[in-house]
């Protein structure tokens, strides 16, 4: 994480979150007792935000300086409703919308190069879920080479609640996964449609899996059976814009 994002101290972090300051990561120190302190933690708690309880001298190597039990880390960009995206999307009569689902990515330097490829195709937005997946940090600016500034980004408490929500707005929902014989080439991505990609080491989550309107995969012709997600999505976005050329 990069230290320019870094916010520690009691009065620091409470005034972030009084003033709306996307926090994407909190980390408190293990069994210190202070009434701000709780205050933060209940009023993140409420909104999703990934906590973590930790030794004192885990926030010492973090923040090199008086830490007073607390440090955060806040996102460089601000998140927009998966609302507003959706409805500017489907207003744009000169394309079909394209959505991008990251179903628990961990990886920082895959998050920044699935944004900087979705930005070259031109989705309309990318959807995280606000737990367990990689934080959007200095190194996440960096590995997208800006492009994190220029897609929209939705934070959303549940990826199932985004998959209903999309489905209900006429958004088909597509899975990438090794787990279905239909090959992406002969899925059609000409009409709206939200991507799905999983975590590097389990994939898409079950329930995930089972809510979507189709599976695809891709064709493994070497002795590897799997392709690095980053490399994969790209394969997705790029057949997804062949096809809508050809519309």
């Amino acid at each position: 994480m990069s230290k320019e994002h870094i916010i520690f101290g009691i009065y620091p972090v409470l005034e972030a979150v009084k003033s709306n300051v996307t926090i994407d990561k909190l980390f408190v120190q293990k069994g210190i007792k202070n009434t701000t302190i709780d205050e933060i933690v209940t009023t993140l708690e409420e909104s999703n935000t990934s906590i973590s309880f930790v030794p004192g001298e885990k926030l010492d190597k973090l923040t090199r300086s008086n830490h007073q039990g607390i440090a955060a880390f806040s996102s460089p960009i601000a998140f927009q409703s998966i609302e507003d995206v959706v409805e500017k999307a489907l207003s744009n009569e000169s394309k079909a919308p394209l959505f991008l689902i990251l179903d628990q990515i961990s990886d920082v330097r895959n998050f920044g190069a699935i944004i900087r490829t979705a930005e070259c195709t031109h989705v309309d937005a990318i959807i995280i879920q606000k737990k367990g997946g990689a934080p959007v940090s200095g190194d996440t600016v960096k590995t997208s080479a800006g492009a994190i500034f220029k897609t929209p980004l939705c934070k959303v408490d549940h990826i199932k609640d985004a998959i209903f929500y999309l489905q209900g707005s006429g958004i088909k929902v597509v899975a990438a996964t090794e787990k279905t014989e239909q090959s992406i080439y002969d899925c059609d991505l000409t009409i709206p449609t939200a991507l799905v990609m999983g975590s590097e080491g389990k994939g898409i989550s079950k329930s995930v899996l089972g809510l979507v309107d189709e599976r695809a995969s891709l064709p493994l012709l070497g002795e590897i059976n799997s392709l690095n997600v980053s490399v994969a999505c790209g394969a997705f976005l790029y057949e997804t814009v062949r096809q809508r050329r050809n519309v």
